[in-house]
């Protein structure tokens, strides 16, 4: 269809990208340690996105009618804000590992075992155990009228686990997940349960929290609150709002020497891995921040056309709605001498809470999961959130975990005080980062 699509378009526009995709989704859960339900699903759909008299207008199908889906983008189009929108033309793209033969063909049956044994493995008296297996094969191809004509297979697994303790008041959730490109290897299988043995032991003792200017690890399912902020203020689309307290900072070092933040969409068997963007742009490794250093900003085509400069190749669409920026894997790190995650694709291996960062914590707190991330205004770098989950640190030694319970502070100002990096390294969906010690965090009992 996205041939006949782009014919049309070139027919009666001055200039059309588009984008067709197609998954089909398998999804399993378990709910109380029993199977709950099983579906599978498919879903393919176009986005069109059109040029004409110097105005971009944009339009979305899951249908098959080529002549409305460009009626409506030309309608679009008369609405549209007038913008020098350049598509870009065809170049060779990088060779990445973005599908698994095994994950495409894996039978239903396969697939619920993990869910078998995951809940064999997690259940303890008096918890509930969920678990989800999802599973994608996926193929995605982008077309424009310069010439670029780019096809690429995507497979996706994802495997969640939960365990939820409830007595009287108290409601304990600890939860992990892994998600790449092919099937759990048995070692990931081995992190996600020793993720929830290492947290309930101490979690089942509550104890109080302390209070003042403390140093706070971060594990990397904690960090949340500290890298959307970045992730916001790096987005060329804030810089042309106004609003990112990164804009004219490139090149000045606002952070400690040992932090770094790449964006790596050509990571073996990641999730966010991708040979071209959604735009056609050829993938490439972005340095956004070296050695504490703000290297860069990230740009799709319509954002770097209006900073007039050029696409990072950040362009990330669906079937409905306009293009917009999207990070593909983000690595926080590595500091030097850390694991380097393009090592491999498996999960960390089995490694102690707080990544070793708490010798020598006289009192502080293991940050494992945060309430309300995402809230107010993030960009702005200032966080406070109650925790979720969190435990106390007295001499060095985990006492306890701590309810009620906040913690706060300024993303921009605790990340040029970094107490160190943790070797506990491991991919969290598509983000790699190690435990975190910021020093001179707020916390506060509720």
């Amino acid at each position: 269809m996205i041939e006949r699509v782009l014919d049309a378009a070139r027919a009666r526009a001055a200039a059309a990208d588009a984008q067709w995709h197609r998954v089909e989704r398998t999804s399993i859960a378990f709910e109380a340690g029993r199977l709950k339900a099983c579906g599978i699903s498919e879903a393919a759909g176009v986005n069109l996105r059109i040029v004409q008299h110097g105005r971009v207008g944009i339009a979305g199908t899951t249908a098959e009618d080529v002549d409305d889906l460009v009626a409506r983008a030309l309608a679009s189009a008369e609405l549209g804000e007038a913008l020098d929108i350049a598509f870009p033309a065809a170049s060779p793209l990088p060779l990445v590992a973005t599908h698994a033969a095994r994950a495409a063909a894996a039978p239903l049956d396969r697939l619920t075992a993990f869910g078998h044994e995951l809940v064999e493995r997690v259940s303890r008296d008096g918890c509930q155990v969920n678990v989800s297996i999802e599973r994608e094969v996926a193929e995605t191809r982008i077309v424009n009228t310069t010439g670029v004509d780019a096809t690429y297979p995507a497979t996706g697994v994802a495997v969640s686990v939960d365990l939820t303790r409830f007595a009287g008041d108290d409601v304990l959730l600890i939860y992990d997940f892994y998600a790449g490109v092919d099937l759990p290897e048995p070692t990931d299988l081995e992190a996600l349960v020793h993720t929830i043995e290492d947290r309930f032991a101490p979690a089942l003792r509550v104890v109080r929290s302390p209070e003042g200017s403390l140093p706070v690890v971060f594990t990397p399912s904690g960090q949340s609150a500290i890298l959307l902020p970045l992730e916001q203020a790096l987005s060329g689309k804030t810089v042309l709002q106004g609003v990112s307290p990164l804009a004219g900072k490139v090149g000045a070092q606002l952070f400690d020497e040992r932090f770094a933040l790449t964006d790596d969409p050509l990571l073996a068997g990641r999730a966010g891995s991708r040979p071209v963007d959604d735009e056609g742009m050829p993938s490439r490794v972005v340095p956004l921040v070296e050695r504490g250093v703000v290297q860069q900003f990230v740009y799709d085509l319509e954002t770097a056309a209006r900073a007039k400069t050029a696409s990072t190749g950040h362009g990330s669409r669906g079937t409905f709605g306009k293009p917009h920026i999207g990070y593909s894997n983000l690595v926080v790190g590595p500091p030097p001498g850390a694991p380097d995650p393009r090592a491999g694709v498996g999960q960390a291996a089995v490694r102690r809470l707080g990544g070793g960062l708490i010798d020598g914590i006289a009192d502080g707190l293991i940050v494992n999961d945060l309430i309300g991330v995402g809230q107010g205004n993030v960009i702005g770098g200032a966080f406070s959130h109650p925790v979720a989950l969190a435990f106390r640190v007295q001499r060095g030694e985990i006492t306890g975990r701590v309810k009620d319970a906040a913690v706060a502070g300024n993303v921009y100002e605790l990340l040029q005080r970094i107490g160190g990096f943790g070797h506990d390294g491991r991919w969290m969906g598509s983000r790699w980062a190690a435990s975190l010690r910021l020093d001179g965090v707020s916390v506060a009992r509720r």
